[in-house]
């Protein structure tokens, strides 16, 4: 993904293929979007670093998006930057309430535009809001959506997924092809919660190899099973044709012994609000990579 990926959502086709043109020069991958529901969309099955988002548009205005983003769980922590001729301070304070994270009048600026949207990345990646590879809430979000449903009185269900011998695929395909398979399990999650779940469902990613899913209890066994299924059948693709003939990786360890090791596969641990009351959410976390080793998969 380079740099990251940005949205523009403007409906001045000049605008947009220069922005799109420009970003894309300086290493970004860039999504365009024309209509305020065309960006939603996107944001359901491609999670944007930052959306760059005009204010008139022809269905509905830019106030509108930024609200129905920040109040959509997966997408409420997505950075906006507002680009629009409008230069009155009420609407400036108007995107800012909303939630935007910054405010560019036109005629703009492209390199101010620039650096205005790498200063937003930056300070997302060090607030730890998100993870560098899948771009998938990390940190602080996953603490805040964590204690949310430890205090709701709704059930819920935490599903912990893993990928299982990745080391061993590290070791014969190298870093770059491990963020692969990373950004591969993070659009099967995507798309199987836009499918099955929720518009409150939450998708994480805690560490390189530790992804979770909050959703409701009655479409969890779906959203694991789908996911896992998905999984443990795609990701064959990413080894050499007679590793996946042999069904096995044979690989030298840190200390040149060499070892053997099935491909990648899933493994889930969950965890239940019935399995209550928790301490804390540290307790929650635990209980499911618990419950991940011993095996217990999908509920």
């Amino acid at each position: 993904m380079g740099k990251g990926r940005i949205l523009v959502v403007e409906d001045d086709a000049d605008i947009s293929k220069m922005l799109r043109i420009y970003f894309d020069s300086q290493g970004y991958e860039v999504l365009v979007a024309t209509r305020g529901n065309d960006a939603l969309d996107v944001c359901r099955t491609k999670l944007p670093n930052v959306i760059v988002l005009d204010i008139n548009l022809p269905d509905m205005d830019g106030f509108e998006v930024c609200r129905v983003l920040r109040s959509n769980t997966r997408t409420s922590y997505v950075p906006i930057i507002f680009l629009t001729q409008r230069d009155e301070r009420s609407d400036k304070i108007s995107g800012l309430e909303l939630g935007a994270d910054d405010y560019i009048t036109k005629p703009f600026d492209i390199e101010e535009l620039k650096l205005r949207v790498e200063g937003t990345i930056r300070r997302s990646l060090r607030e730890a809001l998100t993870h560098p590879v899948t771009n998938l809430p990390a940190g602080k979000l996953i603490e805040e959506q964590l204690k949310t449903v430890k205090e709701s009185p709704d059930p819920w269900t935490l599903l912990y997924f893993g990928i299982r011998n990745v080391n061993a695929f590290k070791e014969i395909a190298g870093p770059i092809q491990v963020n692969e398979v990373l950004i591969f399990l993070a659009d099967i999650m995507r798309e199987t919660v836009e499918e099955h779940g929720t518009m409150n469902d939450f998708i994480g990613q805690a560490s390189d190899n530790d992804f979770i899913i909050l959703t409701i209890t009655e479409v969890a066994p779906t959203i694991c099973r789908m996911i896992t299924q998905r999984f443990d059948e795609e990701s064959n693709v990413f080894y050499p044709f007679s590793v996946r003939e042999a069904g096995k990786v044979n690989y030298q360890d840190i200390d040149g012994i060499t070892r053997e090791a099935a491909l990648m596969k899933l493994a889930v641990g969950v965890v239940t609000s019935a399995d209550g009351p928790f301490a804390d959410i540290v307790q929650i976390t635990e209980d499911a990579a618990e419950n991940r080793r011993r095996g217990s998969g999908c509920p």
